[in-house]
């Protein structure tokens, strides 16, 4: 670790930010403004979200399209499905994969729209929206071509290893199939590592567009490219990261409970979570800065005037009696 490493600090910006949290929602309280930057924080991709588990629509067997199933009291049957069936299928599929696309898109957007109500301390939608329009284009353009190359190579690697090894065959020997789970689990701890690796540099490319109004490509090479060469601050920044996010999530359910669920929907959960939401934000610019003015995105407008509550004043000095 040299020696720009060592002034690299994760508590101190963490007390900063919680001040510049205090600032931009309680320094005064604006009711119109929590709900702009919450809306903000909403479609940039802060909130939860639901599971699906497709093996509850049951198992389909070969390739004619024949369900089997076994129902108590009934015989074992064999189901073909209906060409609409199909093409409902196809036609309920292609939709979800638009609206996936969609918010895929207007969560890039965004990020710079969240990212500049932090900065410029507003609770402005439409004008970033406007001003950031080819820093988040680019962002999702990127983001997207990354997604599908990752899972064409997913495609290609278990169509290499998994299926000359039979691992999908019910006639193959114990070790052709032991070597396909082991090539597979190897390609999915490298998978995971990437994974983590480029949710990481994604996190800052976002700030660092923003300050630079550069595209995706060179926001990702130079974050890259600084990560790799200080990787000293960014682990304690995830370890660090990890222990804020689980206790956001404590104190989201906690939320969520005492609210009988309601803390939980879309938005509602944004709102009721807006300040550690902003705390974290503002943590994370505030962190980057410290690696240099193109780090900073207040480099141009200043960091927004932290507010210190008026000291109590002194208590009145006794009157000495005559």
């Amino acid at each position: 670790m040299n020696g720009h490493e060592n002034r690299i600090q994760i508590f101190e910006p963490f007390g900063a930010a919680y001040e510049l949290m205090k600032t931009i929602l309680f320094r005064p309280f604006d009711m119109a403004k929590w709900f702009a930057i919450a809306f903000a924080a909403f479609i940039s991709g802060s909130w939860g979200g639901g599971g699906f588990n497709p093996g509850r629509l049951g198992r389909f067997g070969s390739g004619n399209w024949k369900y089997r199933s076994t129902t108590h009291g009934y015989t074992p049957g064999d189901w073909t499905m209906p060409a609409w069936g199909i093409a409902l299928i196809i036609i309920a599929g292609l939709v979800v994969l638009v609206l996936a696309v969609l918010l895929m898109w207007v969560a890039a957007r965004g990020r710079f729209i969240f990212t500049d109500c932090v900065v410029k301390n507003r609770g402005a939608i439409a004008e970033p929206w406007r001003e950031f329009r080819r820093e988040g284009n680019s962002f999702f353009l990127f983001s997207f071509a990354v997604a599908v190359v990752a899972m064409f190579l997913t495609a290609i690697v278990i169509l290499i290893v998994a299926v000359p090894l039979g691992l999908f065959s019910t006639h193959h020997g114990s070790g052709f199939g032991a070597a396909a789970i082991i090539a597979l689990i190897i390609f999915g701890l490298v998978w995971v590592a990437f994974a983590l690796f480029f949710a990481l540099v994604s996190q800052f490319m976002i700030p660092v567009m923003y300050r630079r109004r550069c595209s995706a490509r060179e926001a990702f090479l130079d974050v890259a490219k600084l990560l790799l060469h200080q990787p000293g601050p960014f682990v304690l920044y995830v370890l660090f990261g990890i222990v804020l996010v689980i206790a956001v999530g404590i104190v989201g359910t906690v939320i969520s409970c005492l609210t009988c669920c309601i803390g939980a929907l879309p938005y509602i959960s944004t709102v009721l979570l807006l300040p550690a939401i902003v705390w974290l934000a503002g943590f994370k610019l505030l962190f980057l800065r410290q690696f240099g003015d193109q780090y900073d995105v207040w480099a141009t407008v200043g960091l927004p005037p932290v507010a210190v509550p008026p000291a109590a004043p002194p208590p009145a000095a006794p009157i000495a009696p005559a």
